[in-house]
């Protein structure tokens, strides 16, 4: 079935933009036509990029695998803070946050998975130095001192350790050395008050022997959401971080690198914004949502529309909390044993810590509020020997990854639960009335009815997840010919997983909800109950006891909570699961070398994303267990230098089929985490660099990229569209179900297309050399989330960044200013939600407005 998708917009602008772009590089170039020529260190051939894409160093142009890579080189001149920055410059990838900083999530070709849900593992793995990281955290993004970075897409199910389902970034900081030029300070000033300082250096402690390096950095700034109510900004920068590396050679043969760093962060994360609000259904006449009655005394809330989206301001009873440390050892060894055989091990331990606090009711009212503290602890081993001679070259090794996970998870009811309970629920007051009347009438020997939703009222559960992971890999290169090359690889992984979780309610008057669903309160059987005890009383009897039970849970304080049929309340028996499963994956690639400039590939490769626990408050019945997400994947490509002209250009066309996408949609209840079934992803990639004279160069990325779901028979209905129109999801097979098929539907937060341009000319203004930079980027449409509810949609926007870097030789530093998102375009951070116990009510979180600022940097 198919979800009705407003119309894209018009390709006039999209025109407009791509030629207006190389008019405003022209500016600057115009303005010092004539100045007096100036050497310039400038590359007027296509650059050689080493890559370690398989675990060993090769030439970007020969590896046949679709993997961009960017150098701090790179990061520096193009200002890019974090890795959010880096969808600028690679395609088909995406970087994003929703409720908490502490957890960020990347996307791979229309692939990524929620990081709301700690029992979630990514379908793109994160490796930092060659440890593998299971949060990709906000630490991680801040891109300082880094070597390189590079993005693989496609499952890479050989040769990383963990969760390469639709891909993998590998983060290399810079390593230690004895060079005595290797050292930086850099501070970046900027609007909303943005100061981030960072610097590193490296030591030569013993010559050739032993080397240290330090870096690190701090960044604070004020966010550009406003809270009304308190005054304070929200998404703003308060973080920091420091790194020491220790590299000892004491042999050609034999280096050891030890690692250790630690990072903390504390911020007001994440701004979520009315995108659509329910004060009055949009098409049904009368019909009036929770907007209305908090607009109202006692709560008086401020409550905000669509037209107040991208002014930026909230009101909140509570700004949010995001805090954090993350820290971390780690020690790679790597010894030639000889000219042939070469041993690598790495060996680390990561702690992290985060706590979050959100007002979930996202209003000024006094309704919700929820807490996560998490704990999470791991330790990782790899071993690998590597191989080489004339004609064979490959690696055989070993992967163990440990994990603890301890989180306690809290949602609990403020000062104005109980009013607007008794607003909202105004259906169940009779009820309750008559109880209480027949309590007066007996004198209080039938007890009256209980508070149905007493405020202070916390819904707690704990959750205690172990994880052991154990692989044994291999990937060989067999080299036919100098034209020919066939790589073939093997992964075994075994992977077992347990969870206890306890869960409770604590408030006035209740400690722990009735767990035996037969005891829960109804309304019919209530009401029948009342009937009898009536009758009995009026001919002077006393009333039976199953007429007291049928009333009895409306006697017990708490029961309202029942009613909202919210798994966040819902009360449940404790867990205790375990799920365990194997895995074969691989690779097989065939790389043709018709002559050297040129590379034509073709692949099939598999990808495996462990199963796992649902670490969540859940409904009573559902499972918490969910399985293994399998990708298999088919791409062909090609490399081709055209050195002659100055032009690179490398494609690649893919068809990727997940098995059992593990998917999350958050639906006002609940999350809704389940294994949907089959997705068919296909779609063509492009990257191409220009030199298009030997001052200017040109550099294009462009994906295409359909991800939609060939089955998905227990997806999330659509909820405020339905609520606003009474159009019922077309997926829905009976009234009254649950769920609603998802068949054919987009899979949602990824667009379809997309498209970066970066054009750099270099010249000169007397005796310094400049560069002027702009980049444009124009991101498809999405929808919001997976339920492709109508109301959940974004349309495509178009964003440009300029830069201008001045080179000043005599000081070893340079100055560069820049603004990102020049024209102060206006989107949606590619996600939405129904908000809690607030039906028809959408909440989103808005991209970042114009920002601009300048970077002083010093090398020495």
């Amino acid at each position: 079935m198919k979800s009705p998708t407003p119309a894209l917009p018009t390709l006039n602008k999209i025109t407009f933009y791509l030629l207006g772009a190389p008019l405003l590089v022209a500016i600057p170039i115009l303005a010092y036509a004539e100045v007096d020529d100036v050497s310039q260190p400038t590359t007027s051939t296509l650059e050689h990029i080493v890559v370690h894409a398989q675990k060993t160093p090769q030439n970007l142009q020969d590896v046949p695998v679709a993997v961009t890579a960017l150098s701090g080189k790179d990061l520096v001149e193009t200002v890019s803070r974090d890795v959010f920055d880096l969808q600028n410059y690679v395609p088909a990838f995406g970087a994003f946050q929703n409720q908490s900083v502490t957890n960020s999530g990347f996307s791979i070709r229309g692939i990524g998975t929620s990081s709301q849900n700690f029992g979630f593992e990514s379908s793109v793995g994160l490796y930092v130095d060659g440890v593998y990281r299971s949060r990709q955290n906000a630490l991680i993004n801040d891109v300082v001192d880094i070597e390189s970075i590079e993005v693989l897409r496609g499952p890479q199910g050989t040769l990383f350790g963990k969760n390469t389902a639709a891909g993998a970034m590998t983060l290399t900081t810079t390593p230690p050395s004895h060079n005595d030029r290797d050292g930086f300070a850099e501070a970046i000033v900027g609007n909303d008050a943005l100061v981030r300082l960072s610097a590193g250096s490296s030591f030569s402690l013993v010559e050739d022997i032993l080397a240290l390096r330090l870096s690190g950095f701090t960044s604070h700034s004020d966010g550009f959401i406003t809270d009304k109510e308190s005054g304070k900004t929200l998404n703003n920068r308060n973080r920091s971080a420091i790194k020491a590396q220790l590299l000892y050679t004491p042999s050609d043969s034999v280096s050891v690198k030890v690692i250790a760093d630690y990072g903390e962060l504390d911020e007001r994360c994440c701004g979520a914004l009315t995108y659509q609000n329910n004060i009055q259904a949009n098409q049904v006449e009368g019909k009036f949502g929770t907007d209305a009655l908090l607009l109202q005394p006692p709560f008086d809330a401020t409550v905000y529309g669509r037209e107040d989206f991208y002014r930026f301001n909230t009101s909140l009873s509570q700004t949010p909390i995001s805090q954090m440390e993350d820290k971390g050892l780690s020690v790679q060894v790597d010894f030639d044993i000889n000219k042939a055989w070469h041993l690598v091990s790495i060996s680390a331990y990561r702690a992290f810590d985060s706590l979050d606090s959100v007002d979930t009711d996202f209003s000024n009212a006094d309704l919700l509020n929820a807490t996560n503290d998490a704990q999470q602890q791991s330790f990782s081993q790899e071993l690998r020997l590597h191989y080489r001679s004339g004609v064979l070259e490959g690696l055989i090794g070993a992967y163990y990854y440990s994990q603890n996970l301890d989180l306690t998870f809290d949602t609990t009811t403020q000062a104005d639960f109980s009013v607007f309970f008794n607003a909202v629920a105004g259906d169940l007051l009779p009820l309750a009335n008559a109880i209480d009347e027949l309590s007066a009438l007996t004198s209080g020997l039938i007890a009256p009815s209980a508070s149905p939703a007493p405020p202070n009222t916390a819904f707690i559960h704990n959750a205690d997840q172990e994880q052991d992971s154990f692989a044994v890999f291999t990937q060989f290169d067999w080299r036919f010919s100098d034209m020919l090359t066939l790589t073939s690889g093997l992964r075994f992984t075994q992977e077992k997983k347990t969870i206890k979780g306890q869960f409770d309610e604590q408030g006035p008057g209740i400690d722990g909800l009735e767990q035996d669903p037969t005891k829960w309160p109804n309304i019919n059987i209530a009401l029948l109950g009342l009937q009898e005890i009536g009758a009995a009383l009026a001919q002077g009897d006393f009333p039976s006891q199953s007429s007291l039970n049928a009333i009895a849970p409306f006697q017990q304080t708490g029961w309202g909570y029942f009613f909202f049929g919210s798994a966040a309340v819902m009360p449940r028996p404790d867990l205790n699961e375990s799920i365990e499963d194997d895995q074969l994956t691989g690779t097989v690639k065939l790389a043709y070398h018709p002559q050297d400039n040129t590379l034509a590939y073709a692949s099939f490769a598999t990808g495996y994303k462990a199963g796992g626990t649902n670490t969540d408050r859940i409904l009573p019945g559902l499972s918490p267990l969910f399985n293994a997400e399998k990708s298999r994947s088919t791409e062909v490509g090609i490399k081709h230098d055209f050195e002659d002209v100055g032009l690179r250009v490398n494609a690649a066309a893919h068809y990727t089929k997940i098995q059992d996408f593990q998917a999350t949609t958050f639906t006002g209840t609940g999350f809704n985490l389940q294994n949907a079934g089959d997705i068919a992803v296909r779609g063509i990639e492009l990257e191409a660099t220009w030199l298009i004279t030997s001052n200017t160069e040109l550099h294009a990325n462009a994906s295409r990229t359909l991800a939609n779901f060939d089955e998905f028979k227990q997806g999330t209905c659509w909820v405020a569209y339905t609520w606003h129109t009474g159009i019922d999801d077309p997926g829905r097979v009976n009234p009254g179900d649950p769920f609603c098929a998802r068949d054919g539907d987009r899979v949602g937060f990824e667009p379809q297309n997309s498209l970066s341009l970066m054009l750099n000319h270099h010249f000169a203004l007397g005796n310094y050399p400049l560069t002027a930079s702009i980049d444009y980027q124009y991101t498809g449409d999405v929808f919001l989330d997976d339920a492709n509810d109508p109301y959940k949609y974004s349309g495509a926007f178009s964003q440009f960044n300029a830069r201008l870097r001045v080179k000043i030789t005599q000081w070893d530093s340079e100055i560069i200013a820049w603004s990102r998102n020049l024209f102060d375009e206006q989107y949606v951070a590619r996600s939405g939600f129904d908000v809690p116990v607030q039906t028809g009510k959408i909440m989103a979180y808005p991209g970042a407005p114009r920002s601009f600022g300048v970077t002083f940097r010093k090398t020495f």
